[in-house]
């Protein structure tokens, strides 16, 4: 779904001017493709998208030219789950992850830039994430998931 998204946002974005994050909900919406805006604010960083101006008086998104170094945040979390996470549970939609000292808000803001299916959001103290998940099956896949990074 996500690759289909941003296909269809590069593709409309070549034929259309958008100015805004809801201008391209309401194309993504009249192709049959569903989003809200926060996934849109995603797909538009991982695709490197860039206001300019169209001489108008306007602006609107194309694909940045001099591609900066995108940030790799799953290669980071794995990093940081490798080097750092002590131990993981799931209770219910809720996952606990327990890390080295100073290392659960890197955790959490990996997680939160990543595109991971069901994630709802993730609070950090020091050494502790709680990670919700839309649902307890959700969760436990995710955990799944970790382990699998961690081996």
């Amino acid at each position: 779904m996500k690759s289909k998204r941003q296909s269809e946002i590069l593709r409309i974005i070549a034929e259309q001017d958008i100015e805004t994050q809801e201008q391209m909900l309401e194309s993504l919406r009249a192709c049959g493709i569903l989003a809200t805006q926060a996934t849109i604010s995603r797909d538009i960083k991982e695709l490197n998208l860039v206001k300019q101006p169209t001489g108008a008086g306007t602006y609107k998104y194309v694909v940045a030219q001099n591609k900066q170094p995108h940030h790799n945040f799953a290669g980071r979390l794995r990093n940081i789950f490798k080097e750092g996470v002590t131990s993981f549970d799931v209770a219910q939609n809720i996952v606990v992850v327990k890390t080295m000292p100073g290392l659960a808000s890197a955790a959490g803001a990996a997680l939160d830039g990543m595109d991971i299916d069901g994630f709802v959001g993730s609070l950090a103290g020091d050494d502790t994430v709680i990670i919700i998940m839309r649902t307890n099956h959700l969760a436990e896949e995710f955990c799944r998931e970790m382990e699998a990074m961690l081996d």
